[in-house]
């Protein structure tokens, strides 16, 4: 699908009751989340409806549809849960939380398991996040067993749901969004990826778009993939140094996602 998501929303899918895959799911999303629990979804033969602003990437809305899908809208980031949850009530159907449901953090953990798999060394690791479901899942993960390995969460400079919420003390809800990172324009954050973050990250720093535009490129230049903002936002931290690590640090910077259309990567080369 693309992304990670569809790590968390299988194993999401795969732990619902009989009840609530007779009823069917719901969920909000930019898109990779929308993709992975429509694919999910699809494998068991469950409803799902997935909420999208109006503004989704047209490539996120076609590929949520072709999994089968029903793809509806809200008028902003800013009003989707509101429009999503009257429409969940109103239906009795289940909501899989993006990045606050248990089941989707644990799913989202199995990179950082693959991470100390592949890289039994590592001393570091550069993550980007939105809602934070991925950040708190490799922390769970890695921390467990690898105590002393750092893990550092990046996020757009606008959209800091997570440094914003940490800062707060509880899960805060932004005003206004903006960030050519869709993946990681979260607009709030949750109780259970607040904990674990406030918990175990070691860092959250900030990448304004530009940088992130600019990690994009080299990623394409150098390693020769095709990254969506959101998955550039690591190596931005890494290229600006906010990732404050020491010189010859085994780092492991992930890139979350793939999703992204040709026109929009053309404007951004």
């Amino acid at each position: 699908t693309g992304s990670f998501k569809a790590r968390g929303a299988i194993n999401a899918v795969l732990r619902l009751s009989p009840e609530q895959r007779a009823v069917g799911i719901v969920t909000m999303s930019a898109g990779n989340h929308g993709q992975g629990l429509a694919f999910a979804a699809s494998l068991v033969g469950v409803r799902c409806v997935v909420f999208m602003p109006e503004t989704a990437v047209p490539t996120k809305v076609a590929a949520i549809a072709g999994y089968g899908a029903e793809c509806l809208f809200a008028p902003s980031m800013e009003r989707l849960f509101s429009t999503m949850d009257a429409f969940r009530a109103a239906h009795g159907l289940h909501y899989v939380h993006p990045f606050g449901d248990p089941d989707v953090i644990a799913g989202q953990g199995t990179v950082g398991l693959e991470i100390l798999s592949d890289v039994p060394d590592v001393e570091a690791i550069v993550v980007g996040t939105g809602g934070g479901g991925l950040l708190a899942g490799i922390a769970l993960a890695v921390k467990a067993l690898r105590p002393e390995v750092r893990v550092i969460g990046v996020e757009p400079e606008g959209a800091a749901a997570v440094s914003r919420s940490l800062a707060a003390g509880y899960p805060v809800t932004l005003e206004r969004i903006d960030t050519v990172a869709d993946g990681l324009a979260a607009p709030f954050g949750a109780e259970l990826t607040q904990a674990a973050i406030a918990r175990l990250v070691d860092d959250i720093v900030l990448v304004s778009d530009d940088e992130i535009i600019a990690a994009l490129r080299l990623i394409l230049e150098r390693t020769k993939q095709v990254v969506e903002p959101a998955g550039a936002a690591a190596v931005a931290a890494l290229l600006t140094g906010r990732a404050s690590l020491a010189a010859g640090t085994r780092t492991v910077a992930v890139l979350s996602g793939g999703n992204i259309d040709r026109e929009r990567l053309k404007r951004f080369l």
